[in-house]
Formats: C-alpha cells, structure tokens, sequence
C-alpha cells in the first residue's frame, strides 16, 4: 500500500480521522460515498476547501476518513480540519497557505454545561414579584 497521511480534526463532539494518499479522487467517509454521507448543500464544498488553499486538485488523492460523534456541522467542521492536518504532513510548505485561510485552527467553541437552578447553561426561570 502506498504511503498515506494522517489528520486528526475535531470540532464540538466530533471526531474524524482522515487519510490521504495520491490516487484517483475517491473520497470516502465511514464506508460510504462522501457525496452521499454529506449530502447537504455546500458541505462538501467546504470540506475540499483545504485542497484548493494549497491549489492542489482533490481529484489527485484519495480520502479516507472515519467519523463519530456530533450532528451534521460538527463532523463537516471535524473532517475538513482533518484534510487540511493531513494535507500540512504531506508537505509543510503548504502550513502558511492553510493557516492563512484559517483551515489549521481548532474550533473550540462547545455546548456550555447546564447549571443548577437554571432552564439551560444561562436562561433563567422567570422572576415572578408575587
């Protein structure tokens, strides 16, 4: 098997492992067609977005990627910060081109915990005078 490069990328509960290797353009995540897994519109415009920072073609490699946890924007955020780490390991002239474009930043915004006495992390119930 021919080398491949690996990026780790996570954003709010998700986490997605993506591999790439020069091939032929297949793009798969969790065992199905990347198209079908994300099939909202511009999702996988921004997943490629990596690919055309470093103005490489992504019909050159191939990517595999595994991905758990979180909603839809969650695993779409994860996967493309995984392309774009995996993309920095194959070369590391491409570092200032992802970074500019801020693909190499990790999100970390995350739901913020309940509180006790409180409806949710900051609404609280309704002051009532009488």
């Amino acid at each position: 098997m021919a080398q491949y490069f690996e990026g780790i990328g996570r954003r709010k509960a998700s986490t997605a492992r993506v591999r790439v290797v020069a091939g032929s353009g297949k793009f798969i995540v969790n065992e199905k067609e990347a198209a079908v897994f994300f099939p909202r519109l511009g999702d996988m415009q921004d997943i490629l977005r990596p690919f055309g920072a470093v103005g490489e073609a992504a019909a050159k490699y191939d990517v595999t990627v595994l991905v758990n946890g979180g909603g839809v924007t969650g695993q779409t955020e994860a996967v493309r910060l995984g392309v774009a780490r995996a993309l920095q390991g194959m070369n590391a002239d491409w570092t200032t081109l992802l970074r500019k474009k801020g693909l190499l930043t990790r999100d970390a915004r995350v739901k913020e915990r309940k509180k006790p006495g409180l409806k949710k992390a900051r609404k609280a119930p309704t002051y009532t005078k009488r």
